[in-house]
């Protein structure tokens, strides 16, 4: 399991399932869902320190964030 919050398997831990089922067989989704690590990635950089980012940009990575696990549901 990976060290970065906020993982879908996190967010919906009972849709694992469906969630690679519809990454099997809907390419949109699946990079919906390549969208939603890389950004996530992005935020737990920008958390830990590892890549400082003004706290402007953090907020807008998580509304990203956000808007792209409301498509995801």
């Amino acid at each position: 399991m990976s060290n970065t919050p906020h993982t879908l398997g996190e967010e919906f831990p009972d849709q694992m399932d469906k969630i690679h089922a519809l990454k099997a067989s809907d390419l949109r989704f699946a990079l919906l869902l390549a969208d939603y690590d890389e950004v996530n990635d992005e935020i737990h950089v920008a958390e830990t320190n590892v890549q400082p980012t003004s706290q402007d940009h953090e907020t807008e990575l998580r509304k990203r964030r956000l808007a792209i696990k409301d498509q995801i549901v």
